[in-house]
């Protein structure tokens, strides 16, 4: 008789409710956003003097509520083989021709690159324009958080010691301090959950220090602070996690 009685109430249960579940396409609702992003991306400030341009990837989640405000967080990182004046960073143990020797008596086989992380909360606003539905459009967003960048001294043999290990660390110039962000672009997200992404211009403007005490190739301590822009085109791919189903649905 409970068994019965159990399957009576799952099939009215249904007949009882009428659930309107809003659409993406129709109304402007509340999802969570996680990315992907690449961003292609030019140095300038103090930065311009040791690095050119670099790429930038990292990962991102984002909230959109009802009235379109943006509230998350991103992290990314930094790598590029564009260094300028190699030929002073390791030039009080370079030979006259601007190579090292190792311990085996030869040249040391090595290569400079760049290397960095960022992380920053941020929080927007979208502008829904130019788009399929209310949830997409103009996407501008404002991000405080972390900056680090070095020279990244790649060495796989590890035959010379004199840029192994601790040793590293008096010539990388590894800098670090509080960054703002700034990203304006379009946000798109699709009627049907296919196809999401956002693009457009990131800046970052940090306000780093020298994060080694002693620099081995000046042979003093470090001292000063630093002003770092960092530009960019970026891109992101969305994975929308939605609260209320994309399309519209009714159970009777």
């Amino acid at each position: 008789m409970k068994t019965r009685l159990r399957l009576l109430t799952l099939l009215l249960l249904p007949s009882l409710i009428v659930e309107a579940q809003k659409s993406i396409k129709d109304s402007v609702i509340v999802t969570n956003l996680i990315y992907a992003n690449y961003a292609m991306q030019f140095p300038g400030g103090d930065m311009a003097d040791r690095f050119g341009m670099n790429s930038q990837v990292g990962p991102g989640f984002m909230i959109k509520n009802r009235s379109n405000w943006i509230f998350g967080f991103e992290g990314n990182f930094m790598f590029g083989n564009q260094i300028n004046n190699t030929e002073n960073i390791l030039s009080l143990i370079e030979t006259s021709d601007g190579n090292l020797i190792d311990m085996q008596g030869i040249y040391a086989d090595y290569n400079f690159n760049e290397r960095g992380f960022s992380g920053f909360l941020k929080v927007g606003k979208l502008f829904p324009v130019w788009g399929p539905n209310q949830n997409s459009g103009i996407l501008f967003t404002l991000g405080g958080g972390y900056l680090q960048h070095k020279i990244y001294i790649e060495h796989k043999d590890k035959t010379a010691p004199q840029i192994t290990g601790e040793y590293l660390k008096g010539y990388d110039e590894l800098k670090s301090g509080f960054a703002s962000n700034i990203f304006l672009g379009y946000l798109f997200l699709g009627n049907l959950n296919k196809v999401n992404f956002f693009a457009g211009f990131d800046v970052t403007f940090g306000f780093t220090s020298n994060a080694r005490p002693y620099s081995f190739n000046n042979m003093a301590h470090n001292t000063g602070n630093y002003n770092d822009i960092i530009t960019g085109i970026k891109v992101g791919w969305i994975i929308p996690v939605y609260r209320r189903a994309p399309k519209e649905f009714y159970y009777y």
